[in-house]
């Protein structure tokens, strides 16, 4: 299956596991904003999931609840995220943010809700033993936490008020948390449902992560804002340092470029089977949303 197909279907596949699930815990706005919440996105990480499951022979049936809680946990994140005292963003993949639907308290809620319906998830014993579900709870609590995502958020927040651009270095490191932590769990959980050595899927992992905002950046300065779905040019319109403004647009698309060779060389123990791994790679830096 080419990869194109590949990622529709593992991304049907866990919108269908995430309806079914949520269609047992209500219907108050705070339910409806979760549901709305996870619809609409390519749902890449979820694929990662899927697709380093596959590369241990673990059926992709045994490997969604993982997936979906990864999708849970990006939802919850591009909500709060996008709330008046965060990004303040009006459009999300192409519709009203959940803030803007129903109000601040609701989408505060709904990605408290989402964030915790991920950890619900990843105690379904169809990923494993105990231990496994174990250490997928660990690697997702610290991905998405102050170790991770958070810290990634927190400090790409104190950037819009510093008196001194961050440098490339801390641009990196910022990226790393804040994109590149759920990345690298999402690429990682098959060698963790395998109980095999994850360090080649983490080196893969963080050059995709990498890669992937330095795309989000170049969006930021020549995307089209109706298939990107949301508001582009924030970046640059607040004078943030970014990939683009310190390495110029060719550059960062050389090193983005760079990156992705970098991810598939990881790749080379798992031969013709991380295939679609390496397609998946090279899209990040083609995408258009």
């Amino acid at each position: 299956m080419t990869f194109p197909a590949r990622l529709l279907a593992d991304a049907a596949a866990i919108q269908e596991h995430l309806t079914a699930v949520l269609s047992t815990k209500g219907s108050q706005p705070v339910h409806d904003a979760m549901r709305y919440a996870l619809t609409g996105g390519k749902g890449l990480r979820g694929f990662l999931v899927l697709e380093s499951a596959r590369l241990y022979d673990i059926p992709a049936q045994n490997a969604l609840s993982a997936a979906a809680a990864i999708e849970a946990i990006h939802a919850y994140s591009l909500i709060h995220d996008d709330l008046p005292c965060m990004d303040d963003d009006d459009l999300r993949r192409g519709q009203p943010t959940v803030h803007r639907k129903w109000d601040e308290a609701v989408a505060v809620l709904a990605g408290d809700a989402l964030q915790t319906l991920a950890f619900e998830l990843l105690c379904d014993p169809a990923l494993g033993s105990e231990k496994v579900r174990l250490g997928l709870v660990l690697g997702l609590a610290k991905a998405s936490g102050a170790e991770g995502m958070v810290l990634g958020q927190a400090l790409d927040m104190a950037a819009e008020t510093a008196a001194v651009p961050l440098t490339l270095e801390q641009i990196i490191a910022l990226q790393a948390g804040k994109t590149g932590a759920l990345i690298r769990f999402a690429a990682q959980a098959g060698a963790v449902m395998a109980q095999a050595d994850t360090a080649a899927l983490d080196g893969y992992a963080q050059a995709l992560g990498l890669a992937f905002q330095i795309a989000d950046d170049i969006l930021d300065v020549q995307g089209d804002p109706a298939k990107a779905g949301k508001r582009l040019g924030k970046d640059q319109a607040a004078g943030k340092a970014t990939f683009v403004s310190l390495l110029g647009l060719d550059g960062a698309k050389a090193r983005a470029a760079d990156l992705i060779a970098q991810a598939e060389t990881c790749l080379a123990p798992y031969g013709a089977k991380a295939a679609t791994l390496i397609d998946a790679a090279r899209f990040v830096i083609v995408r258009e949303s």
